[in-house]
């Protein structure tokens, strides 16, 4: 995706409904975004996705949104690792362990394409 700013609430949410346990995006630094603003359209709207998980008790913090500068590959990388331990200590989402139990299997492949 070239910006952030094309996320929009519904691309998070069918992370969510499909099983993921936790996203989180990744834009231009506050005041670089090459398409003006994108990433405040972005960070405005991961907030709000937010609110709405915590309202259907599914842990907003489950979404996060960073700014990193392109060339910033390690703090992207810290970022993942990050990331990857928080979703771990809040173990699997709600929704994915009911999906599970509707599939009957411990594998629910979790596949959103953003175009």
């Amino acid at each position: 995706m070239p910006c952030t700013g094309r996320v929009d609430v519904i691309h998070l949410m069918e992370a969510f409904q499909k099983g993921a346990d936790g996203v989180y995006v990744v834009g231009c630094l506050e005041g670089e975004c090459h398409y003006s603003t994108g990433n405040l359209r972005a960070k405005k709207r991961v907030q709000y996705t937010k609110e709405i998980l915590d309202m259907i008790g599914i842990d907003g913090g489950r979404l996060e949104m960073y700014n990193i500068a392109a060339s910033d590959g390690p703090r992207f990388s810290q970022v993942a690792r990050e990331m990857d331990e928080k979703i771990r200590a809040l173990g699997p989402s709600p929704i994915r362990t009911m999906l599970q139990k509707i599939h009957g299997t411990d594998n629910v492949a979790v596949n959103v394409e953003i175009t």
